[in-house]
């Protein structure tokens, strides 16, 4: 989803050079037999490009009748008959962590230009770790809710699912039955759920910053929140092992919650007294 540009434009290039514009892009994101995310069709109009390089992406929703209507003809919405499955990983381990929210990447490249600017500079950490924001607002899904109770039940829900043993594959349907049982709204069901997903949970990467989790980290940051669930493989590095140089307070009171990267902007700044409980 992250890589529509790229993918759009090599498409472009290859299939129809001589065009002045890009195709008209429609994707379906096929979810693991086990989610409990339904597969939509979605449409992604570019608000411009130069030649092969589309730029700007908006998304939104198409159905299955306006995808034929569109195309002239039944479309298929499974691989398709050429599709060759990778090869599968010996021995791939997953696992679900608490996470700071202030050592998570920068969500960049950022697509919501509107209501989620790119980029969280220092100031704007600190004053979100001292006075978060707790309202929900109408402009897109990612601010449609309460972060801050989402995350409080995501580390419940971890705590409990390692007392009880639950497998990672297992985390999406146990933290749905966690949020039905407690009664909270569809969109923090939703919003739990897309946190214990093996295929949509945040995932930090050490090479590109994410592979998924850039829109939800940015309304994180922006909420104030301190600690996330994330998701990385066992066997490889993430950027919770990073030894990172301490920095001194910028003001009485406060303490960088993590001390930048070289060249990073400052991650964030709380309250030299640990909260009492996580958000």
């Amino acid at each position: 989803m992250n890589e529509v540009e790229r993918f759009a434009g090599a498409v472009w290039e290859r299939h129809c050079p001589d065009q002045d514009r890009p195709p008209i892009w429609v994707e379906r994101l096929i979810q693991p037999q086990r989610s409990l995310e339904k597969t939509r069709f979605q449409r992604v109009e570019f608000a411009g490009a130069d030649r092969f390089r589309p730029r700007d992406p908006q998304w939104s929703a198409i159905t299955y009748e306006q995808v034929g209507h569109l195309v002239g003809a039944p479309v298929a919405t499974g691989r398709g008959a050429g599709y060759v499955p990778r090869a599968a990983k010996s021995e791939v381990r997953w696992a679900f962590e608490e996470f700071a929210v202030a050592r998570l990447a920068p969500p960049r490249p950022f697509r919501e230009p509107t209501c989620m600017p790119a980029g969280v500079p220092w100031w704007r950490r600190q004053l979100r770790q001292m006075r978060p924001r707790h309202d929900a607002r109408s402009c897109c899904w990612y601010h449609g809710g309460g972060w801050h109770r989402v995350n409080a039940m995501a580390i419940e829900v971890l705590r409990r699912a390692r007392a009880q043993g639950v497998d990672p594959d297992g985390m999406e349907g146990f933290a749905t039955a966690h949020a039905v049982a407690s009664g909270v709204t569809r969109w923090d069901t939703e919003a739990l759920a897309t946190l214990f997903s093996i295929a949509n949970a945040i995932q930090p990467s050490s090479g590109t910053g994410y592979i998924n989790g850039r829109h939800r980290t940015q309304a994180m940051l922006e909420a104030g929140i301190r600690r996330t669930v994330v998701l990385h493989l066992v066997d490889e590095p993430w950027p919770s092992r990073r030894r990172l140089p301490p920095v001194p307070p910028l003001c009485p009171g406060t303490h960088p919650v993590v001390p930048p990267r070289p060249g990073a902007h400052l991650a964030g700044l709380g309250p030299c007294r640990a909260p009492s409980s996580p958000s």
